[in-house]
């Protein structure tokens, strides 16, 4: 009888992570280690391979006791946890301690980068008035996260005495604990990407804004008074997220000047029908010479207009100001004052 392999005398060797998953994978044979193996990275399977190659015999009782310890893991569940530190737990030994670490930093960045990433998908108002009901303190840290341009589009949603105290706190921030940084990223994780109705846009006060800035400016007062009796907060919330027709003499020149560039000549004419003569001095300032001499005569000489239609030209003029704003060409300012600048 031929002598058994070295392998196999004496006390059995200890074998690595590595070569117990190479020692697994070879005695489940290729269909099914084929299946597996789809679901390494490349430099694992390399890993493996040059384990296996090296590997030699392995006795039956120590692939018992491979088969035995996959299968205890299992039974008991708690490699199936899906965290951060299973993974670790799962990698190490199985890949150099450098590079665990490489992909650990890499998986924990991608995590927290997914959360901002997130949030800067969210519509700009609707982030607003997530904010305004915040401590200012945290509004200020979730807005020196997020990207300048976005944190911008935000303040101008936020009612002027919310935008200067945020602002104010922003800069004074300190450096902040991770503990505390990954208790606000919980939050923002549940409430903006668990949370589905504030991801779809389906905030409550963001919605109602966007009804209420459809409305004449008589309806939109009675809607705001009638609210006010019983949400006197919400109504705070709702005016820093309205812009009406006649907050269009609020912005800066330089505003009004790129918004109604983009506005047709008629239907500014037909916005402009039944306005006061100092609102209607301040829109005219706006435009070029030629522009401006052809709507005063088109307002001097034209035929009257049915009041629906005054008012459909009045809201597409509000809605494109919005769209803008949300595009970052103009800032509109609900607060109301002078200094609002073109972006």
């Amino acid at each position: 009888m031929a002598a058994p392999p070295p392998a196999l005398r004496g006390a059995p060797r200890e074998l690595a992570p590595v070569d117990q998953v190479a020692t697994l994978l070879l005695a489940m044979g290729k269909p099914a280690a084929g299946r597996l193996l789809k679901y390494f990275e490349p430099d694992e399977i390399k890993r493996i391979t040059r384990s296996a190659s090296k590997l030699g015999a392995v006795s039956p009782d120590q692939l018992d006791v491979v088969v035995e310890s996959f299968a205890e893991e299992f039974s008991h569940g708690s490699s199936l946890v899906g965290t951060v530190q299973e993974v670790e737990k799962l990698l190490t030994g199985l890949l150099p301690a450098d590079q665990v670490a490489d992909i650990l930093a890499e998986v924990r960045g991608n995590a927290n980068r997914s959360v901002w990433e997130r949030l800067a998908t969210v519509q700009e108002s609707v982030l607003a008035s997530y904010l305004v009901k915040e401590h200012p303190q945290t509004a200020a840290l979730i807005l020196s996260r997020v990207k300048p341009a976005i944190a911008a589009k935000v303040m101008g949603h936020l009612p002027l005495p919310s935008r200067n105290t945020v602002m104010r706190r922003m800069l004074s921030l300190k450096p902040v604990v991770d503990e505390v940084m990954q208790a606000l990223e919980r939050t923002l994780h549940e409430d903006f990407m668990i949370n589905g109705s504030r991801n779809s846009g389906a905030d409550t006060h963001a919605k109602m804004a966007d009804i209420i800035n459809k409305m004449d400016r008589q309806q939109m007062d009675e809607a705001l008074s009638s609210l006010a009796e019983a949400r006197p907060k919400s109504v705070e919330i709702l005016k820093g997220l309205l812009f009406t027709f006649d907050d269009i003499v609020k912005l800066a020149p330089r505003a009004r000047t790129t918004l109604f560039d983009a506005v047709p000549n008629d239907r500014l004419v037909l916005a402009l029908k039944g306005t006061e003569a100092e609102f209607r001095t301040v829109v005219l300032s706006a435009l070029s010479a030629r522009v401006r001499r052809m709507v005063e005569h088109e307002l001097n000489g034209g035929d009257p207009a049915a009041q629906r239609d005054v008012m459909e030209a009045r809201r597409s003029i509000t809605d494109l100001a919005m769209e803008m704003a949300g595009r970052g060409e103009i800032e509109i300012n609900p607060g109301g004052e002078d200094d609002a600048l073109i972006r």
